[in-house]
């Protein structure tokens, strides 16, 4: 199904709308249109912090002979993901309910060699005056429950548009390689699997996380040392 059709088929399902076939086409057209632009607007966004990311990464290969970053993924929920998130918590569809209530529209995910790769990028990212830091979570100093480990913040990005300029929020997380490895393979036994994990199973993957967060400080020690940073 294409995203025309999926709006179609939505809004055919609306029981304000179906009485009237001009008016469903009508509010189909406005719809469709401004999720395209919300589309674009977030995909701006991710695309502006991308952007700084790897500046900063090139800055670090110049001055230091090193990078920082590992790799740099980044993701922007479709229009059917977000109508069925809008219709799941009873909102409006609609982009303004969309960008009031909806913070993980845009996400990028960067992957870095070491912990303290995360923390100095943490600060560069909240340093930068144009960008708004709506949110943060430090979840390698207060591990979630399961064990998962990385560091989550919300970004107002600023967007240069033809006309005018516009904020969108992007949510990025940082983490190390370890730290991806193991909130990999827990996703993909999570979520991706049809048995249901037991306390047990659940208690050593948070094991195998503690033990995956041990050697990552041996890394990052053994980085210092090499480099004489101790």
């Amino acid at each position: 199904m294409d995203e025309k059709e999926f709006y179609m088929e939505a809004f055919d399902n609306l029981p304000a709308l179906t009485d009237n076939n001009e008016s469903v086409k009508e509010t189909f057209s406005h719809v469709f249109y401004d999720f395209l632009q919300l589309s674009h607007l977030y995909d701006s966004a991710i695309e502006v912090v991308k952007t700084y990311l790897n500046i900063l990464d090139n800055e670090f290969s110049v001055k230091f002979q090193r990078n920082p970053i590992h790799n740099i993924e980044s993701r922007l929920k479709s229009p059917q993901s977000i109508i069925g998130k809008l219709q799941k918590k009873g909102l409006p569809l609609s982009t303004d309910a969309a960008r009031k209530n909806l913070l993980d529209l845009a996400g990028i995910r960067v992957t870095c060699y070491y912990i303290s790769d995360i923390y100095a990028l943490v600060d560069m990212l909240g340093r930068r005056d144009d960008f708004t830091v709506i949110k943060r979570k430090d979840y390698i100093k207060k591990p979630k429950p399961s064990g998962y480990r990385s560091y989550h913040m919300i970004l107002n990005v600023p967007v240069y548009l033809s006309t005018h300029k516009e904020y969108a929020p992007v949510e990025i997380q940082i983490r190390t390689i370890a730290m991806d490895f193991w909130a990999s393979l827990e996703h993909q036994l999570k979520y991706k699997t049809s048995a249901e994990l037991t306390p047990d199973i659940s208690e050593e993957l948070k094991q195998c996380a503690e033990r995956i967060a041990e050697t990552d400080i041996q890394m990052q020690r053994i980085y210092m040392q090499i480099n004489d940073m101790e």
